[in-house]
């Protein structure tokens, strides 16, 4: 498959994406929002792979919408028609395998609450990250105002975004903004292993726990819940990967999860 805007290559079961814009610091566009969506789901649908990392190409990971190429756009009222998943980022990628995101420079803006959502943050220790929406006139998206608050902490978060400041790598850190910072030379090796120790579990399961993530983060009630915990529990009883764990502990194995879902 190939993309204008994107680069996918596999790193043994780790699906690594890489946003290709370097001259332009990666800013997105309504092209790459295409790709990148049609990769993520080359991904899911690839049995042989079992997480995704997504990175940048050059100095940057993604310095926000390109203003020339969307802004433009959007008040001259054009209208760009995109796919569902293109349009449901973070529709797309809650329901995805794990997906790690692997920030090697600026993530500015639309570059930083794209991978809010994304399932583990491991940034370059010269990574800048900034929601400057607020300094261009606008409102930050992509359920970031819920995704920033979940990671941050209400005071945090309205800090960030109402003053639209950059913070560096080891700042991100200690706000929560980023789960780990990194050497720029490991980043990539780093990210993949995270991914792969994630994607290396029972899909059923991993599925299923990232939908209990999603759901259960803001809910209030503790009986709904546990409602979802109960019934996730017994759709994961019934699953071959669940059988063939058991079955691998008992024989003192290594399970082989791929061949119980061939199997099952």
């Amino acid at each position: 498959m190939s993309y204008n805007t994107i680069l996918s290559e596999s790193r043994g079961d780790v699906q690594v994406i890489t946003l290709n814009r370097p001259d332009r610091m990666n800013a997105w566009t309504y092209e790459m929002a295409e790709e990148l969506a049609r990769a993520i789901n080359a991904a899911n649908d690839d049995d042989d792979v079992g997480a995704i990392v997504l990175t940048g190409a050059g100095r940057g990971f993604c310095a926000g919408a390109d203003v020339e190429a969307v802004f433009k756009a959007q008040a001259e009222g054009e209208t760009l028609a995109r796919s569902e998943d293109a349009q449901d980022w973070v529709g797309l990628v809650r329901k995805s395998k794990p997906i790690v995101a692997a920030v090697n420079g600026a993530a500015i803006g639309l570059g930083l609450t794209k991978i809010l959502p994304l399932d583990y943050i491991l940034a370059a220790q010269s990574a800048k990250l900034s929601l400057r929406f607020v300094k261009m006139g606008v409102v930050p998206e992509l359920a970031s105002s819920r995704f920033l608050f979940a990671r941050l902490g209400f005071g945090q978060a309205s800090e960030l975004m109402l003053t639209g400041r950059t913070v560096d790598a080891s700042e991100a850190l200690s706000l929560g903004l980023v789960d780990a910072v990194v050497t720029a030379e490991s980043l990539l090796d780093d990210a993949v292993a995270v991914a792969r120790s994630m994607g290396e579990n029972p899909r059923d399961g991993v599925r299923m726990i990232k939908e209990l993530i999603t759901l259960n983060a803001a809910e209030t009630d503790l009986r709904t819940v546990q409602k979802r915990e109960g019934e996730a529990l017994r759709r994961a009883y019934e699953s071959a990967e669940h059988k063939e764990a058991i079955a691998a502990f008992l024989e003192k194995r290594t399970p082989d999860f791929k061949a119980a879902r061939e199997r099952g």
